[in-house]
């Protein structure tokens, strides 16, 4: 089965977009894949924005992307685009650090003005990266998130269609030989 590396990139500990994250990884886990969370917040600042690959937790994070077979972008909506913390991270990025990688660009927002954000603004950097697939993108409206004790519910608006895209992604996995390493399968 494949491995699947959520990365959050939003930078609250309260975070709806965090949670939707964890949502879509405890539904692929569901189906047997194994899934990892990469929550940029934790990352140390300054070797973040220094682009420091040197340091342990920064090269931790970067192996993490390499090893996943799937990657989820889970990242707010701010000033229709993606957030700054995200971009810090894709940034220290190899050239093509999601080659042979199946991506789920997915985005909230207060408002359905920030709904091309992601296609936009992320899809670009994530063919850029070399994804072999990038599923079509989902945008999520804060309205339709509830968060009540750490405890996520999504609306009914949302429910449906963010049960499809994940199937899209999933289906997308299958179809991905998992973990390459240096251009052999593991």
């Amino acid at each position: 089965m494949s491995t699947v590396l959520v990365i959050s990139g939003s930078p609250s500990r309260t975070s709806k977009t965090e949670k939707i994250g964890e949502h879509i990884a405890q539904r692929l886990a569901a189906d047997g894949r194994t899934t990892e969370h990469l929550r940029v917040r934790t990352l140390p600042a300054e070797a973040l924005l220094s682009a420091d690959v040197s340091d342990p937790a920064i090269a931790s994070a970067v192996a993490q992307v390499e090893a996943a077979d799937g990657i989820v972008l889970a990242t707010p909506t701010y000033k229709a685009a993606y957030s700054g913390l995200l971009k810090s991270f894709l940034d220290l990025l190899p050239q093509f650090g999601f080659a042979g990688k199946a991506v789920l660009p997915l985005a909230t927002g207060g408002s359905v003005a920030h709904v091309l954000a992601i296609d936009y603004a992320l899809r670009p950097v994530v063919h850029s990266l070399g994804a072999r697939h990038a599923v079509q993108s989902f945008f999520l409206l804060d309205k339709h998130l509830s968060l009540v004790d750490e405890v996520l519910s999504v609306h009914d608006e949302s429910a449906g269609p963010l049960a499809d895209v994940i199937e899209q992604f999933a289906k997308a996995l299958d179809g991905i030989p998992h973990t390459t390493v240096l251009g052999r399968s593991a």
